[in-house]
């Protein structure tokens, strides 16, 4: 059976963007990802939990949750927050769309995560927080 789950519990301090990194380019490790398919995994997990400390938490403490499963070639990460949710999914996914500008945010981060996954799900409930999955197959050319 060729099938691997975890899930950790982090805070939503900006230290964590690069815990996230580094904990799905280990689990991925196992199916021998090239360096461009491990890249692109870690900048949609950063850009997830970046969206989730900066947007959902704003500056206040919380915690997120990163799940991930690998089944055959292909890796799935879900990323939650409990913070202040989304209140237009299609309005936040658009290009250049920020709800931070104050602080210099480019309103890019779903449009990277779609750009370098095969698949972006994205539910939210305004005050209840955040929760994102997204797909990589692995060995696809």
């Amino acid at each position: 059976m060729n099938k691997n789950e975890f899930k950790v519990i982090f805070g939503s301090g900006s230290e964590n963007e690069s815990f996230a990194r580094m904990v799905i380019s280990a689990f991925a490790a196992r199916l021998d990802p090239t360096l461009e398919e491990l890249a692109d995994m870690k900048t949609a997990v950063s850009e997830a939990v970046t969206n989730s400390i900066i947007h959902g938490y704003g500056g206040r403490e919380g915690d997120i949750e990163m799940t991930g499963r690998i089944d055959g070639n292909e890796v799935s990460v879900e990323i939650v927050d409990f913070g202040v949710g989304i209140e237009d999914i299609p309005k936040a996914m658009e290009p250049m769309f920020t709800t931070r500008p104050d602080i210099d945010r480019s309103g890019m981060g779903f449009a990277f995560m779609e750009a370098f996954m095969d698949g972006l799900e994205v539910e939210s409930s305004p005050g209840k927080g955040t929760r994102i999955r997204m797909k990589k197959k692995l060995g696809v050319i």
